[in-house]
């Protein structure tokens, strides 16, 4: 009777893998839905992609595979057998750009095939919620594939699509955060009118002024690290710029007639959209190539004058990859990937614009089967809860993303192999935090601007 259990949970689990049955991670996930489970394991799949990316651009990474008898190209070498692999290709930032390259091909080509997918009942739903193991198989050799793309031109050309890609991922970010305070708000609110007012009031009223601390404690620090008083004239308009819109979006959060149409709406949201706002702020002047607006952290730590920095006109020294803004990226990346994968909104306007409609599909309890565990449930049979196709766009730019943050933004020169700040990347952060606090504000405005349409 035990073997007959163990084969037949055994062949569940291969099911699960090779076939369209929506029960992986039943175990770890019980009486889950199959729409936050599909989301999960694609989102993993992003992250296994990202974590290959930092071990690949470890400093001293090309120089230890080198030590391996009969591997690089020019390391060390076994008598009869010729070393046939470019470690100059898989280590670095030509790695992360191809890695990153195979990882956006993959989510891209999900994207087109899943468009207008309206229930799990259509044949491309199997795809999408199974079959993960010839998913994977399609990933690895994609990548593999993507490791023989000659140098050329592919460097510099990926580079601007993902200068375009990270631009439309970080309005997305900005979104993803909109919708989070939001939530956030909400519940604590409601808690606040159910139980303990005063505990719950004071954490909202908390978290607000620690938001707000610590974005004025970082435009004081821009103000004095990152600009001079007869320099850098760029970063003293875009600090300023982008602390008075801050300021506008916060008073209008809690204007009178905003409140009236958008009672969800206050500061809470405004002052983690401020911080944010700094840090791309931030992001963005740390790709200055003028060293002068430009110190990087280690000088600011060690007290040494910005003067000693190399002028704009000096020859690329080495690439410093893990600096205070990529990691903190990161940090953002991460939480904004998995916060996509399991969120559930009741904020209309942000559903419609990151295609979700979680109040659809069904609350079918998951059936547990003859080993004990719990089936992951088909919700979507009715309709779907996301925008699969959306979904695979948001993660084909999540991959563009996170190839610039993982190499800092640097423009790849082919002439002299190196990896150089530029300018473009600085006003693509500028611009995109624009138009996030633009966004924002239309959120506040538009049930004020159009009392006749249903934002709620």
């Amino acid at each position: 009777m035990n073997q007959n259990l163990g084969v037949t949970s055994l062949f569940f689990r291969v099911s699960c893998l090779c076939g369209s049955a929506p029960c992986l991670l039943c175990g770890c996930c019980p009486s889950s839905n199959n729409s936050t489970v599909t989301r999960l394991v694609f989102s993993f799949f992003l992250l296994l992609g990202t974590l290959v990316s930092i071990i690949m651009i470890l400093p001293g990474m090309e120089t230890q595979l080198q030590k391996i008898p009969g591997f690089c190209q020019g390391g060390s070498t076994i008598p009869g057998v010729e070393n046939q692999v470019n470690c100059d290709v898989i280590v670095g930032y030509k790695s992360v750009y191809r890695m990153c390259f195979a990882m956006a091909c993959f989510f891209f080509v999900f994207s087109a095939v899943m468009i207008r997918v309206r229930t799990s009942k259509d044949p491309r739903a199997a795809i999408q919620n199974g079959f993960w193991f010839f998913k994977f198989l399609i990933l690895v050799g994609i990548t593999v594939g993507a490791f023989f793309i000659p140098d050329g031109t592919f460097n510099n050309v990926w580079f601007y699509f993902g200068i375009v890609g990270s631009f439309m991922f970080i309005l997305i970010q900005l979104i993803l955060l909109i919708d989070f305070a939001h939530s956030w708000n909400e519940v604590w609110v409601r808690n606040s009118e159910d139980g303990d007012r005063k505990g719950w009031f004071f954490g909202l009223l908390f978290f607000t002024i620690l938001h707000y601390a610590l974005a004025f404690a970082a435009v004081v620090l821009f103000y004095l690290y990152y600009t001079k008083p007869d320099n850098c004239t760029e970063h003293k308009v875009f600090i300023s710029l982008n602390l008075i819109i801050c300021i506008i979006v916060s008073v209008v959060s809690i204007l009178p007639k905003v409140q009236e149409h958008s009672p969800q709406s206050g500061l809470l949201q405004s002052s983690l959209i401020t911080l944010y706002t700094m840090y791309v702020t931030w992001s963005a002047m740390t790709n200055n190539p003028n060293r002068a607006c430009n110190p990087s952290l280690l000088s600011l730590v060690s007290n040494i004058s910005s003067s000693a920095e190399p002028t704009p006109t000096s020859t690329p020294g080495t690439v410093q990859w893990w600096d205070a803004q990529g990691i903190v990226g990161l940090v953002i990346f991460l939480f904004c990937t998995f916060y996509a994968s399991i969120r559930s909104s009741s904020n209309t306007q942000v559903n419609k614009l990151m295609q979700t409609e979680e109040g659809k599909g069904s609350g079918v309890e998951g059936e547990v089967g003859e080993d004990g565990l719990r089936r992951v449930v088909d919700n979507e049979e009715d309709g779907v809860t996301y925008s699969y196709s959306f979904f695979h766009f948001h993660l084909f730019l999540a991959s563009l993303y996170i190839m610039m943050t993982l190499t800092n933004w640097y423009m790849p020169d082919t002439t002299t192999q190196a990896m150089l700040s530029s300018m473009p990347a600085v006003w693509v952060k500028i611009c995109s935090s624009w138009l996030g606090l633009a966004l924002y504000l239309w959120t506040l405005m538009a049930p004020v601007v159009l009392p006749n349409r249903d934002f709620s």
